[in-house]
């Protein structure tokens, strides 16, 4: 009976109790502590893992662990959890080296000597750069788990050897200082838990939480615990009634059953009680049952069985060997009403899908020994792993790498299809956007508009299972800042990044040419050296004088307001007067008798064409006809205001060498916002009409504001409209005088 009333589990590898006698911890720290788990491997691989422990044995001579036992207890306890998953030698050694480096002073080299490169590198991969300086401790760790991360996508054994030496820490925790706990046990939750659940490690999934939730909540871990354990007692008989009758109607129907009793974790029962705010006698899913039966047909008659059995509970039944999890997963899901109403949950699954729930990833080597060679968990995890390395080369800050793999960690997920019957999974959350990068780069980058179910839906839909989801793709349409706003995966919200910053940096090296181009007319010189061999030295000396690696980066540097344009163009100069090079007489003449007397750089000519190097400040909103000038900030680019605005005003006068002369071209390309205040009376509809006025006008409103106290017998709205120029502004403005109940109109102008 107890199989079916205590939960699937196994003894803890390695877990070491502390104050025990000497004898004891000599034998655990001894090498016949993991002898008699390595009976798959073959005797020459022994050997290596012998010799493995040995070094790690003297590297870590004199060394205790917080309980008092001696320090080589804990490698090989990680390397004992790793034997579970039947990991080869390799990963094995490193699980008993994995503290080596960072402890012993041992370096990458030694290990490539004495162990060869493999090892080496997968040491080096579970090695955090505790030895690098950083400004913060989350800049160290973040650091650390892209490091982790990265070697993880590309041997998938270092995260399962860092996974069974968290595991084991948390075993332990008991023994750390208090104060280490909270810390601890909130990185594993947030971080080592939710890995393993993405790699299919369920059972390591559910430990690793129930450990921090004992330590993040002793006290209610405690009673959570003896409820538990009383309910138990409670049910027992009811739970070898609802064995009985099962074992029974499968019999009668001549089918081969495993049955097995599954009982919710603490930390599960936990979330649920707190989420959706139940007394513990309302979680009525706490015990359930695992059949396991010979084939995936075997599943779905046994199904029949059940529900022929006791009575289905409606909308609790979920097909996950149809569509796999993302993680892969696979198990028939459903809830009965067993004996006195108690709802009852089966897990339906065969052998390998039961290997793939509990061990996931780490099921490939324990399926080495028989024929089988994938597994679902295998192709869903190498798939997220190589989405590791693709975020990875667009994203260089470790921060950021983070925030990206973080959204992907969360369990929740929808699917949804394309047009073609193909199921895609995502994270639940994940918007038209999403589905769209997910399918390739190209189509997420040119995505204009979307259809779910036929419909056309906004891009940031957010889908549902189920869905079948159409994304239209256009050449012209580019990644939409706003985008970040709403996706939800990390393959997406890096790939938008990626091309807003690759877009920035072309449009801010163009600006820069530009500026700089103008900056050497005055000082009587045409157009920039050539990017030639032969100008080369005459670059690299500019380049040493401003700190830059490249031509490109100067230039960039340039257009984002970093470097000032006179001052580098004076310094080229005078490397070129070093190799007897003159300026233009002429030039020089005629570029100072039209400067500006305001500005110290050359100008810029605006059409709207130009993105994220130029914009235009929100306090004054310029138009093409109002007087412009430029102030190119520290890093933001060229910022556009009207002259006579109050902001641009006290800049100049804080910062002048930073102006340059703007003006707009002749033919601007696209409409630009600004400002209108509108005062009406408060008559029923009147927003209504004003906002049909300026549509009539072809001035499109992209933003209105009215007063909270409506109540009033005059009130002023505020719009923003997107105009091509001052003239017609005017006529917009004619307009919506003209309108009823409109009282005065004008355009929003900052005070000088």
């Amino acid at each position: 009976m107890s199989a079916v009333v205590q939960p699937e589990s196994r003894p803890s590898a390695g877990s070491l109790p502390s104050g025990r006698p000497a004898a004891l911890n000599a034998a655990a720290a001894s090498f016949a502590a993991l002898l008699d788990r390595l009976d798959y491997l073959s005797a020459e691989d022994v050997e290596l893992v012998r010799r493995a422990y040995r070094f790690a044995d003297e590297a870590h001579l004199g060394q205790l662990r917080n309980s008092g036992e001696p320090y080589i207890t804990h490698p090989i306890a990680v390397a004992a959890q790793c034997t579970e998953w039947k990991l080869d030698a390799q990963a094995l050694m490193a699980a008993l080296l994995h503290d080596a480096m960072e402890d012993c002073g041992v370096t990458k080299a030694d290990l490539v000597e004495r162990f060869g490169a493999p090892v080496a590198e997968l040491v080096d991969g579970l090695t955090k750069l505790d030895k690098l300086q950083f400004n913060t401790r989350e800049e160290n760790q973040a650091e650390s788990f892209r490091k982790m991360l990265l070697a993880m996508a590309r041997d998938v054994r270092v995260i399962l050897v860092k996974l069974a030496d968290r595991t084991h820490n948390m075993r332990t925790l008991s023994d750390a200082p208090r104060e280490k706990w909270a810390r601890i046990s909130r990185e594993t939750l947030d971080i080592y838990a939710p890995i393993a659940y993405r790699l299919g490690l369920n059972q390591t999934y559910r430990e690793l939480q129930d450990l921090c939730f004992r330590h993040l909540r002793p006290w209610r871990y405690a009673i959570l615990s003896k409820a538990v354990a009383k309910a138990r007692n409670r049910r027992r008989d009811l739970i070898q009634k609802v064995q009985r009758d099962v074992e029974a109607a499968f019999a009668a129907a001549d089918m081969q059953l495993r049955i097995a009793g599954r009982e919710k974790t603490l930390y599960s029962i936990y979330r649920k009680m707190d989420e959706k705010h139940l007394s513990f006698a309302e979680v009525t899913d706490i015990y359930g049952f695992r059949l396991i039966l010979p084939n995936v047909t075997a599943c779905y008659t046994g199904l029949g069985i059940l529900h022929q059995l006791y009575k289905p509970l409606p909308g609790k039944f979920k097909d996950h060997i149809a569509i796999t999890k993302l993680n892969g997963y696979q198990s028939l899901h459903t809830t009965l009403v067993g004996p006195s109403g108690v709802n009852v949950e089966f897990q339906l699954r065969t052998e390998a899908m039961h290997l793939v729930a509990e061990s996931g990833v780490a099921a490939h080597w324990l399926y080495k020994a028989s024929n089988t060679t994938d597994t679902g968990a295998e192709r869903l995890s190498a798939k997220w792993l190589q989405s590791l390395l693709d975020i990875q080369d667009e994203t260089r800050d470790a921060a950021e790498f983070w925030d990206h793999v973080k959204v992907d960690l969360f369990p929740d997920a929808v699917y949804v299809f394309t047009p073609k019957s193909e199921i895609m999974a995502l994270p639940r959350g994940a918007t038209v956007v999403d589905f769209a990068y997910a399918i390739h780069t190209n189509i997420g980058d040119h995505t204009s508009a979307a259809r779910i179910n036929g419909e056309q839906v906004p891009l940031r839909t957010e889908l549902k299972n189920g869905d079948v989801v159409e994304v239209i793709t256009a050449p012209v349409s580019t990644p939409n800042p706003a985008w970040l706003g709403f996706v939800r995966t990390g393959r997406a919200r890096s790939k938008i990044r990626h091309y807003l910053k690759t877009l920035e940096q072309a449009e801010s090296e163009g600006l820069g040419e530009k500026l700089l181009t103008q900056a050497l007319r005055a000082e009587g010189l045409g157009r920039l050296p050539e990017d030639t061999p032969e100008q080369q030295p005459l670059w690299d000396k500019l380049l040493r004088f401003t700190g830059n690696r490249n031509r490109a980066e100067l230039l960039t540097d340039i257009g984002l307001g970093r470097r000032i344009a006179t001052i580098v163009a004076k310094r080229l100069m005078a490397l070129m007067a070093e190799r007897g090079e003159r300026p233009d007489a002429l030039m020089l003449t005629r570029e100072r008798f039209t400067a500006h007397e305001t500005v110290s750089q050359g100008g810029v000519t605006l059409d709207g064409s130009e993105n994220s190097s130029v914009r235009f400040a929100p306090c004054c909103r310029p138009i093409p006809g109002d007087a412009i000038v430029g102030y190119l900030g520290h890093g933001e680019g060229l910022v556009v205001h009207v002259d006579v605005c109050g902001v641009a005003q006290r800049l100049h006068h804080k910062d002048s060498e930073r102006f340059i002369s703007v003006e707009w071209a002749d033919e601007p390309v696209r409409a630009f916002e600004t400002g209108l205040l509108v005062a009406v009376r408060n008559d029923k509809g009147v927003l209504a009409r004003v906002a049909a006025t300026l549509a009539g006008a072809e001035a499109d409103i992209t933003h209105v504001e009215m007063p909270e106290d409506a109540a009033q017998d005059a009130i002023e709205l505020r719009f923003v409209v997107a105009v091509q120029d001052r003239a017609h502004m005017d006529n917009v403005l004619r307009a919506v005088r003209r309108t009823p109940s409109v009282l005065k109109a004008g355009r929003i102008l900052p005070s000088a």
